[in-house]
């Protein structure tokens, strides 16, 4: 039950994320499927060992980072900051909802998720 809750909480965030980037911002829909997997690129960090790539992946796939470039973007009055923040966040949630969590050091398949039942 728990792990279903945190992927309808991920889904709801998601549409709230691109909701704020469509509707709020009216932001570009080109842009935003350009770079909605560009976080992923954080596993290139597993070229180099599998600790250096769970650290990686997890810095890029962690909300904190991601909602303070929103928080930035809208202080700084800076869009382009605000829409890479809002794209990086609903691609965090994206995954989520389908199950992929932040990796743990030892398996690039094992993440917090899939501990949950």
């Amino acid at each position: 039950m728990i792990k279903k809750t945190l992927h309808l909480e991920a889904l709801l965030f998601f549409l709230i994320v691109v909701w704020i980037y469509f509707y709020h911002f009216h932001f570009s829909l080109l842009w935003f499927l350009v770079l909605l997997l560009s976080p992923d690129l954080a596993a290139l960090g597993y070229l180099i060992n599998r600790n250096v790539g769970s650290i990686t992946y997890n810095l890029f796939h962690t909300y904190l980072f991601s909602v303070l470039c929103i928080i930035l973007g809208n202080w700084v009055d800076n869009k382009l900051i605000t829409m890479l923040g809002l794209i990086w966040t609903s691609h965090i949630a994206m995954d989520r909802v389908v199950g992929y969590g932040l990796k743990k050091k030892n398996s690039t398949k094992e993440t917090h998720l899939q501990m949950l039942e």
